[in-house]
């Protein structure tokens, strides 16, 4: 049996100092790690306004679309695989501060990835796509 393909969507954001926006998970999947913002797309919403949406409810920071930067498969539960659509964003307005299921929020710069706990993946699909800190 086929496992069920739930989409998704992150928000890749820099600030001015080209530093990434991470949030640290505060529930499962990867509940502690830190990540993108971004999380399950609603029935009635493309993958774009998921990734807005999510973006400011995990770190109440509006954002917009700049572009699709690429798609992961990631293991859910059992018999559930998130289909992730990624994009870069820019914020356009709002204050960083970490809500809804995200337990903290931050810029991190090149340096300081390597100095957190990653969610699976993460570090390599932001390498293949160019958009790693500097």
């Amino acid at each position: 049996m086929q496992p069920d393909r739930q989409p998704c969507a992150g928000g890749i954001v820099f600030d001015d100092q080209r530093r990434l926006l991470l949030i640290r998970r505060g529930q499962q999947p990867a509940l502690g790690l830190w990540s993108i913002p971004g999380g399950r797309c609603r029935p009635d919403e493309s993958p774009a306004e998921t990734c807005v949406r999510e973006v400011l409810e995990e770190t109440g920071l509006l954002v917009q679309v700049i572009r699709h930067v690429g798609r992961v498969d990631r293991d859910g539960p059992p018999g559930l695989i998130y289909v992730i659509d990624d994009y870069l964003c820019e914020v356009v307005s709002g204050v960083l501060q970490a809500h809804d299921d995200a337990s903290d929020a931050r810029w991190v710069s090149r340096a300081e990835l390597d100095t957190v706990e990653l969610s699976a993946g993460l570090l390599d699909a932001l390498v293949a796509w160019g958009t790693v800190p500097d």
